[in-house]
């Protein structure tokens, strides 16, 4: 079967966090994961960016099924379950929420800028190298740092789940892919 140009996204994904571990601004490049699938859900009225686009999802692929770095045991029946899917999703926004909120008090001046990543929303890693101070404003920095924040995070998440369960185990609860669903199901309905 010969390969189109989406089957190689996977590229982008290790481009985009190499990109931003040199200069935190290239953090905003992700934002193409957050939009691009929710435009096609909306538009479209399909999953087609998680199904054909996803560059994650084709690195763990590439890494748990070609390289065999997943021990490939089926996935726990909770993963998949609606509670654990909606109730991460909750969670996911409840962060990026909070992501947003930081960045405005950076942008209003109530807090300074946090030269900082948190991995797993906990563990702050000192990022400083990553960025140039005052080449943008404080609160584009502040969301580059929380918004790579989130993507890092959520790439670990799903090398963690890869390496225990199928290669592409995030693929069951992720926000993104939990949100199209529910946009399709809901255009789906109003199609009837």
């Amino acid at each position: 079967m010969k390969k189109k140009w989406y089957d190689y996204l996977w590229i982008y994904e290790i481009i985009y966090f190499s990109l931003g571990f040199f200069n935190i601004l290239f953090a905003w490049l992700g934002m193409i994961d957050f939009l691009l699938p929710l435009c096609l859900a909306i538009f479209g009225g399909s999953k087609w960016f998680c199904n054909r686009l996803c560059g994650r999802g084709q690195l763990y692929t590439k890494l748990g099924g070609r390289l065999g770095c997943s021990r490939n045991r089926p996935t726990p029946k909770w993963m998949y379950s609606v509670w654990f899917r909606y109730g991460f999703l909750l969670f996911f926004l409840t962060m990026f929420g909070n992501m947003v909120f930081q960045t405005y008090l950076v942008g209003a001046g109530a807090e300074s800028l946090k030269e900082a990543v948190k991995l797993f929303w906990t563990f702050r890693v000192p990022w400083g190298w990553a960025y140039t101070a005052k080449t943008v404003p404080d609160w584009v920095a502040q969301y580059s740092f929380g918004f790579y924040s989130l993507m890092l995070t959520s790439l670990l998440l799903g090398f963690v789940v890869m390496g225990l369960f199928k290669p592409r185990t995030w693929c069951t609860f992720c926000p993104m892919g939990t949100m199209t669903q529910g946009i399709c199901k809901l255009k789906a309905r109003k199609q009837k």
